[in-house]
């Protein structure tokens, strides 16, 4: 997959490179700011009883 994705970038090995790191930011980014935040209150993380 790495690979397929160096081919298709245009570019030089610089130009590549920072697009490659431009990809993992904005992969990132997403993940953090709006895939995360979705799948927090579905966790059931917050639903701890303790029994006496």
């Amino acid at each position: 997959m790495y690979t397929w994705i160096w081919r298709h970038l245009p570019g030089g090995t610089a130009l590549k490179s920072m697009q490659a790191l431009l990809l993992v930011l904005a992969v990132c980014a997403l993940l953090l700011f709006v895939v995360f935040p979705w799948v927090e209150p579905k966790l059931p993380f917050n639903e701890v009883t303790v029994g006496g």
